[in-house]
């Protein structure tokens, strides 16, 4: 999940060094920590949350494979 979500943000952002993805596992629901560089925030969320609604979208049909729930928390 953290290597899937690493590839989709690295590809949306121009400073591709400053991405952190963390993930942090529970028995039911695994949560991905996403942290950008600042001047890249709104590449990652777009116009009204387009993209971040597109990666959280993408990130449930992976984890529904695994059967497992995930949420993706992008941080400032």
């Amino acid at each position: 999940m953290k290597e899937l979500v690493e590839y989709l943000v690295k590809s949306l952002v121009d400073n591709v060094d400053a991405v952190q993805v963390k993930e942090v596992e529970g028995e039911q629901t695994t949560v991905v920590e996403v942290r950008v560089a600042k001047e890249d925030i709104g590449k990652v969320i777009g116009r009204q949350g387009r993209t971040a609604k597109a990666l959280r979208t993408i990130i449930s049909a992976a984890s529904s494979k695994l059967k497992k729930r995930a949420v993706l928390e992008i941080l400032e």
